[in-house]
Order: structure tokens, then C-alpha cells, then sequence
């Protein structure tokens, strides 16, 4: 399976995927934290992948994504967008409900 198909299975597979550098409990850049905190405080488990432990996945997301930066906010296979669209609709209140149904 080339990388492109294992990101397209990534993103198919999990409800929410949040791709990140680091880690939910030790982000790697401020940008990446804001957007793991606002998704834990939806209160809903959800996947992650940290992209500087995948350098194939960090080259090539931004083509299956048409997304050019990270942290990238997946819900039900669609792209929700960067930091700060998850901490616009994080404030607004539009996050929550999206993360909820997508486990519903």
C-alpha cells in the first residue's frame, strides 16, 4: 500500500483524526496543542497522528488534503480545517456537536 492509500485508509477509519506534530499530552508546536486541548475539551475520545514521527505522512497529507500547514482536523472523513477554524468553531460552540455526532 503506497503512503497516499495508508493516509486515505487513516482517514476513512477513524471518526475524528486529528494529524498533529507530537502528541495530545506532549504537543510539538503551539499550534498543535491549541487544537488537541480544544478537541479533549469536547470530551470525546479521538484518534491522532503525529507527523514528525511519520515523515512520509507529513510529505505527502498536504496533496490528499489540498490542506498546505498542520495540525489537520479530520470528522468522518471530511476535512475540518487547521488550528484556527478547530479553535474558531471551539469557541463559537460549532465544534462540540460535530465531535459528538461523529461518535454517535
Amino acid at each position: 500500500m503506497d503512503i497516499i492509500e495508508t493516509i486515505k485508509e487513516q482517514i476513512s477509519a477513524n471518526p475524528i483524526l486529528l494529524y498533529m506534530k507530537g502528541s495530545p499530552d506532549q504537543p510539538q508546536c503551539g499550534f498543535s496543542a491549541q487544537a488537541s486541548q480544544a478537541l479533549m475539551a469536547c470530551g470525546e475520545r479521538f484518534a491522532y497522528i503525529d507527523i514528525l514521527a511519520n515523515p512520509e505522512i507529513r510529505a505527502n497529507l498536504p496533496q490528499v488534503s489540498e490542506w498546505p500547514t498542520f495540525p489537520q482536523l479530520f470528522v468522518q472523513g471530511e476535512l475540518v480545517g487547521g488550528c484556527d477554524i478547530i479553535m474558531e468553531m471551539y469557541q463559537s460552540g460549532e465544534l462540540q456537536p460535530l465531535i459528538r455526532e461523529a461518535v454517535a
